[in-house]
């Protein structure tokens, strides 16, 4: 029986990489990954050379069947996505499920998450947060699925580009003005930004911006009503 690892690894800045986390890369034959490119940066960086699969959204249960393999032969082999935790808006959890049911051992490496990030610092007070991660891009469908969310007796934590950011804001604004948000963009870069406040108002500050620059992350109150 062979182990197959799923590493947490930096939204942004490398240093936030554990210890164990490269320990492990260090020490596993096959690294599969969501982009080769984006990780062999993060490989290079850490001054680790080892064979990479590439093991994306488009063709994870195929790349997966390729992961049993070597682990049939009794190596060790380490996953990541391109940022953060797999399995959490990001591919991984295939992988994981059919590597279980092979009969692999499946251990975590716990690392940087966006949405554990984003809610440590919001300064929520809801008991139960549900992830959501990306809405649909079809304004119908995003708008239907806000205001599930924002009825519940619950926060939540969504995931948005630069390019819809301003209209999810909206969307939230035309729901409940007065929600509680915090919105995080370029968490743990350079330019890392904490936006905090009632909807409206904080669609007032985004809109003021020339441009939208970086990922976002929004965490909504829930509703107290």
């Amino acid at each position: 029986m062979a182990t197959l690892y799923i590493i947490g690894t930096p939204i942004g800045n490398l240093g936030d990489i554990s210890f164990r986390a490269v320990e492990i890369l260090k020490k596993a034959d096959l690294v599969a990954c969501e982009d080769t490119r984006r990780t062999l940066k993060l490989l290079s960086h850490l001054g680790i050379r080892v064979k990479m699969l590439s093991c994306r959204a488009q063709n994870e249960e195929a790349a997966a069947e390729k992961v049993i393999k070597v682990l049939d032969q009794g190596q060790t082999v380490a996953y990541a996505s391109d940022a953060g935790t797999p399995a959490l808006s990001d591919p991984g959890a295939v992988l994981a499920g059919m590597a279980a049911a092979a009969g692999h051992d499946i251990i975590p490496i716990p690392g940087p998450s966006a949405f554990a990030a984003l809610v440590s610092v919001c300064g929520g007070r809801d008991k139960t947060v549900v992830f959501e991660g990306f809405l649909s891009p079809k304004p119908g469908r995003r708008r239907s699925r806000l205001r599930e969310l924002m009825a519940m007796d619950a926060a939540c934590v969504i995931y948005e580009s630069p390019f819809r950011i301003l209209k999810l804001l909206e969307d939230i604004v035309d729901i409940d003005s007065r929600r509680y948000l915090c919105v995080g963009r370029e968490m743990t870069k350079v330019h890392e930004e904490y936006v905090r406040g009632a909807a409206a108002a904080v669609l007032a500050i985004f809109s003021q911006k020339k441009e939208q620059i970086g990922e976002f992350s929004v965490f909504i109150a829930g509703n107290k009503l």
